[in-house]
């Protein structure tokens, strides 16, 4: 059982540096079949033999690593692929599909999508493999359609798990890329942030763009706002980041060291309250000011293995359901707890905030989305908090 583990541990180690070592330019993408079927086949080369019999697809070898010596193991799957093999039976960790796409992957394994059909021929993102905290709604998952509309590889990743499940039906649906996955994470527990990255690298081979999206926010003065919504929000806002930070940058620190040239991307979407003080918001505008303190220190520490770390720091999204949910939002608890002086109904309150905005009017999903690109593409920036704000927030 020991020596199975390992092998489960080494997998999630050796599929980041066998992907960028098959292409200096673009790294290819891999898939790792764990389901019941393919790890009992994989027990032993006996039962491998037996499930090939009934095997339809293409060519499949089997792989015995000698010991569990990492650069072995992956000097062999490189020798392997290179020899024309794209589907690999690895002994005691499954069926390991290769390809320079998502859809040559899942051709391999005969499931035969339109994954990435419609994505853009020359976009920057296309196959770049992406995880997204918080995307099952609002920003994320507006983040998460326009990913997959340019031909990314994307993990939805949520604690929701309904409307997570559901949200990646939906931008399979819109988007035609069923490179689109749902990987339930608590972004405030170690263990479950370290499971969902492990499972993203098992889906797509590893990671290259980190996108540290999930937030709370509930509004308060030093009266009303309970110490228990001040910890809670600090758990998901900073702390999250934190976590997220430490086991996508284990990934890419692998992917570094087989490709030094190759360049990744962690980006926080923080917030304009990350940039200037928040009345009666204490607690949120803390955790992203600390934030801001974490992407700079960030940035400082994995500079050397060309991993970017970056903020996005958008002004108000009054469509989405932080501001427009009618039993939690923003614009109800501002009413209720009086932040807008003379406001009598919702819209009040809203008109408030889009006329304190220069262009009048909230931030769109369009917006951060293309700020987000532009730090991916930009590789001379890094620890920068870039304000997306309409003018409402302005660099000194």
């Amino acid at each position: 059982m020991m020596e199975k583990k390992m092998k489960y541990n080494l997998a999630y180690e050796i599929l980041p540096a066998v992907r960028v070592s098959l292409n200096a330019r673009k790294p290819w993408i891999l898939k790792l079949n764990r389901n019941e079927d393919m790890l009992s086949a994989s027990r032993t080369k006996g039962k491998f033999e037996q499930w090939q019999k009934s095997w339809q697809g293409p060519e499949v070898t089997w792989l015995e690593p000698e010991g569990l010596n990492k650069e072995k193991i992956i000097q062999d799957i490189l020798r392997d692929i290179r020899e024309g093999y794209r589907l690999i039976m690895l002994k005691d960790a499954g069926l390991l599909a290769a390809g320079i796409s998502f859809s040559e992957v899942n051709d391999a394994l005969q499931e035969h999508t339109s994954a990435n059909a419609g994505a853009k021929k020359d976009s920057t993102v296309k196959d770049k493999i992406v995880v997204i905290t918080g995307a099952a709604q609002g920003f994320g998952k507006g983040l998460a359609e326009h990913f997959a509309a340019e031909g990314a590889c994307v993990v939805v990743a949520d604690i929701n798990r309904k409307t997570g499940g559901e949200s990646v039906k939906k931008i399979i649906e819109k988007t035609g890329n069923e490179a689109v996955v749902f990987i339930p994470v608590d972004v405030t527990d170690s263990n479950s942030m370290d499971t969902m990255i492990r499972q993203t690298v098992f889906a797509f081979g590893g990671l290259d763009i980190f996108v540290s999206n999930a937030g709370v926010l509930k509004a308060g003065d030093l009266e009303t706002l309970e110490e228990e919504a001040f910890d809670f929000l600090t758990k998901v806002n900073y702390k999250g980041l934190y976590l997220g930070t430490k086991y996508a940058a284990r990934v890419m620190k692998t992917q570094h060291k087989y490709h030094p040239g190759y360049f990744m991307d962690i980006v926080q979407i923080n917030s304009k309250s990350g940039l200037q003080g928040s009345n009666r918001n204490f607690a949120y505008a803390g955790s992203k000011f600390g934030s801001i303190g974490l992407i700079q220190s960030f940035a400082l520490e994995l500079v050397t293995d060309n991993i970017k770390v970056n903020a996005v720091c958008p002004g108000n999204f009054f469509d989405g359901p932080l501001w427009s949910d009618p039993e939690k939002g923003l614009f109800v608890q501002y009413l209720k707890t009086g932040k807008v002086p003379g406001a009598k109904s919702i819209e009040d309150v809203r008109k408030h905030y889009e006329n304190r905005v220069p262009m009048k009017r909230g931030c769109f999903v369009e917006d951060v989305y293309k700020a987000l690109k532009y730090l991916i593409e930009q590789e001379y920036e890094t620890g920068q908090a870039l304000p997306v704000t309409g003018g409402q927030v302005m660099l000194k």
